[in-house]
């Protein structure tokens, strides 16, 4: 669903404001509504943070995991004018200390992510598992999970020669991140533990 029939160009995405709270990626120039999400899907993205950011810490890295707080301009059908908001983005510090004074939009010119990753509920699994694909591998995101509550699964999708090769986890089969190479998740452990 479309809430503006008129086609946004980004800079005009940037500065529009419709008076409510209501959050919008901008595809293809559409402006799309975020909905809140279920209570599943925020104690599956709040369970997944917390297990990065211990597994950071343990590696030593100076990065950060930020819930749904940065853009990610991405290509779609042609134009640059779409901008995703993933569920979890892990960047470098320094990069996330870059866009203190300004949009927090990772721009095209911009180095890529180190990992997204996007949590599927009923409306957003059409565009999690495919348009996203296409479009954070054009981007060079090295890997992109899609963490799917409807049927228990996790896809880590790894960015090779320019293009994601999935690796799908249900169970107890132990998740594979070459970003997170120690990070010892399953699909059990991340949709079983919704209320802790």
């Amino acid at each position: 669903m479309t809430i503006a029939s008129d086609r946004l160009n980004f800079a005009e995405y940037l500065k529009y404001i419709d008076g409510t709270d209501q959050r919008c990626e901008l595809v293809n120039g559409e402006l799309i509504p975020m909905s809140l999400g279920t209570g599943q899907h925020g104690a599956v993205i709040k369970f997944l943070e917390r297990n990065l950011e211990v597994d950071i810490a343990q590696q030593n890295q100076d990065w950060v995991v930020l819930p749904a707080l940065v853009g990610v301009r991405s290509p779609k059908g042609g134009r640059w004018d779409t901008c995703r908001i993933p569920d979890l983005v892990v960047m470098p510090r320094e990069q996330w200390r870059s866009l203190q004074t300004c949009e927090a939009v990772i721009e095209i010119d911009q180095s890529a992510p180190l990992l997204v990753i996007e949590v599927v509920s009923e409306s957003t699994k059409g565009p999690d598992y495919r348009a996203k694909r296409a479009e954070y591998s054009v981007l060079g995101i090295l890997e992109y999970w899609v963490v799917d509550p409807l049927v228990n699964k996790i896809t880590i999708f790894s960015l090779d020669d320019g293009w994601y090769e999935p690796c799908e986890f249900t169970g107890d089969a132990i998740s594979q991140s070459q970003t997170f190479p120690n990070l010892k998740l399953t699909a059990n452990q991340v949709f079983g533990n919704l209320l802790k």
